[in-house]
Order: structure tokens, then C-alpha cells, then sequence
């Protein structure tokens, strides 16, 4: 595990987006292509404005993402899909955008998914922190043993609280009681992994991370399994370290 302390959340977003740009240009000279899982939610704004700007062949780009609340339409605010199409999808020439679909037959959109994902690694992991330590919509306590890519799960009051609190439902009762979420063990597939986790109100989960023991309970202690894996921090997220 390597820790990056920025001064700002700006200063975060870029030299992170940088550092993704060089694992995403190495793939691409290595094997011809790459494929990307990406996160989503206010602590990754900054990460994306720079990510576009990056020196990348996008033609030779996949997307994947981590999750998608089940019943929400894609022109809903809070729909994952929306935002990364806004903030990323139709900013570069992806050769693919594969999207996580909680509308109409869920089943059959995972599976799709499933098969989509499972064609080739996943090069580049960009998994966000929740405020309660959640990975993708994995709530405490996480299932780290399940072998499927996506699964449909319950999200806890924590989560739907800070779903509020960024502003992307008026209150927790407007916010879905389920998500489509791609699994811990997953996740932890990715070749490599960085994590963007700006923000005092994560700064709790940023210490429950990084002293904590592997635990369900905190479900972003998982990603210390990689040993090249990248916490990039800013001030405020990193206070209590």
C-alpha cells in the first residue's frame, strides 16, 4: 500500500487521473487495448475533469463500473449511469462503455455484464471509500466470499445518508433500498487498483482502512490485499492518519 497526501482535492484529482493515465497508456503498450473499472460520487469530481485531459488513446479503451440502484431511471440525478455518460463517457472516444443497468430485467443485465466483464482482466481499478467503509455498494458487513461479479444488495442507512448528504436525493426515504454492485472479490480482480478518497467525512473510513484488520466491517480493508495498491488522500481525509 502506498499513501498520497495532496494539498487539495484539486491537486488529488490530478495527480491521481495522472497516475491512472500511466497504468491505462502501459496497458495499451503492452497488449493493444486496456479496460477500466470506474467509481463514481462527489469524491471522484475532480479525478475525472483531469482524466480527460490525460494523453490517452481512448479508441483503444473499455469502461466498466462498480454499481447502478436498482429501479432508478439513467435521467435521474442520482443515476451512475448519467454521470459517468456526462463526466466521462461522452467527453473521449471510449471503444466501449459498459454500463451497469438497474432498470427492467435485472437478472439478464448482469448476466450480460458478467459475460461482457469476464472476456478479458480488468487492467485498472478505481474504487472509492464510503463513509462507512463501503467498496462499490458493498455495506458492512461485506460478503468478501461470493463469486459472482454483480449481485443485487440492501443498502444500509450509512450509505443512503451520505447518498443525501452529497446532494443526490432530497431524503432517505427518495434514495433506493437496492443497488446492482459488483463484488468485493471482483473488485479485487483488477490488476491494479488506486482509490481517490477526498473529504473530511471520509476521514474516519480513511483510518478504519489503513489501521484497521482485513474485516468485513470495514469492507475497504480488502484492497490492502494488493500490495501496489494507491490511497490518494487530501488533507482533510488524511487528518486522522
Amino acid at each position: 500500500m502506498k499513501i498520497s497526501v495532496s494539498d487539495t482535492p484539486e491537486q488529488l484529482g490530478k495527480t491521481a487521473a495522472e497516475e491512472a493515465a500511466r497504468i491505462i497508456n502501459a496497458a495499451i503498450a503492452a497488449r493493444g487495448s486496456a479496460r477500466i473499472l470506474l467509481s463514481t460520487g462527489a469524491s471522484q469530481f475532480q479525478m475525472f475533469e483531469n482524466l480527460i485531459k490525460q494523453p490517452v488513446d481512448w479508441t483503444k479503451v473499455e469502461m466498466f463500473h462498480l454499481d447502478e440502484y436498482v429501479g432508478l431511471p439513467i435521467t435521474h440525478i442520482a443515476s451512475f449511469r448519467k454521470y459517468l455518460t456526462e463526466r466521462f463517457v461522452e467527453k473521449v472516444p471510449l471503444k466501449a462503455a459498459h454500463f451497469v443497468n438497474g432498470e427492467g430485467d435485472v437478472k439478464a443485465n448482469i448476466a450480460k455484464l458478467t459475460k461482457e466483464l469476464h472476456e478479458f482482466p480488468i487492467d485498472l481499478g478505481v474504487i472509492g471509500i464510503g463513509e462507512n467503509g463501503h467498496i462499490a455498494f458493498n455495506d458492512p458487513p461485506a460478503d468478501f466470499d461470493n463469486d459472482e461479479a454483480y449481485i443485487v444488495v440492501n443498502l444500509d442507512d450509512a450509505c443512503k445518508r451520505q447518498q443525501v448528504g452529497e446532494g443526490w436525493f432530497a431524503t432517505m426515504d427518495d434514495v433506493p433500498k437496492q443497488a446492482v454492485t459488483m463484488t468485493p472479490k471482483q473488485i479485487l480482480k483488477s490488476e491494479r487498483i488506486i482509490s481517490i478518497v477526498p473529504h473530511k467525512v471520509k476521514a474516519n473510513a480513511v483510518r478504519s482502512t489503513v489501521y484497521g484488520d482485513l474485516s468485513p466491517m470495514v469492507p475497504a480493508t480488502l484492497l490492502k490485499q494488493k500490495p501496489d495498491w494507491i490511497l490518494y488522500l487530501d488533507k482533510a481525509s488524511a487528518e486522522l492518519l
